[in-house]
């Protein structure tokens, strides 16, 4: 769900109607729905262990991302931090400009393709990161490590 909020020091905001004469207004300005979800997210959010677990799930798809492509001999690596992930057609994550630059572009292009035929939605650049979220679980992180074992045979 959209939503947004923003905030400042007291004397600024004691601007905002209703306290003062500054009228803000949005599309989802107190839309009840948005909140609700952002306040059910932040609950989630809150529960011991959601990001040990998110970052679990991260590592699992990074995981089985990499064996999939070692198995189809595909140069590839990924690093996870969390519930973010990059993926690389090299042998090593990269660590410089010139390493990032030397990734194979064409082949992630590809397997960005190949994988948005078999219905998984990639970042559609090399260089921009993905998101693994609360809401994947085993049967998903699986449906994209197969998709990719796919798309790895078919770019070797």
């Amino acid at each position: 769900m959209p939503v947004g909020a923003f905030g400042g020091r007291r004397t600024i905001m004691e601007k905002i109607a209703p306290l003062g004469p500054v009228y803000q207004a949005g599309t989802l300005s107190g839309n009840p729905v948005a909140v609700a979800a952002g306040l059910a997210t932040l609950a989630e959010t809150a529960a011991p262990g959601f990001y040990d677990r998110l970052a679990g799930k991260t590592r699992a798809m990074t995981d089985g991302l990499e064996a999939a492509a070692k198995r189809a001999g595909v140069p590839f690596c990924a690093d996870a931090v969390g519930g973010m992930f990059g993926i690389y057609f090299a042998p090593r994550v990269p660590q410089t400009y010139a390493e990032i630059m030397a990734c194979d572009k064409e082949r992630f292009n590809r397997f960005f393709h190949l994988m948005l035929d078999a219905g998984v939605y990639l970042a559609p650049s090399a260089y921009e990161a993905g998101f693994v979220s609360a809401a994947h679980g085993d049967a998903e992180i699986a449906a994209t490590t197969a998709a990719a074992a796919a798309a790895f045979a078919a770019i070797r």
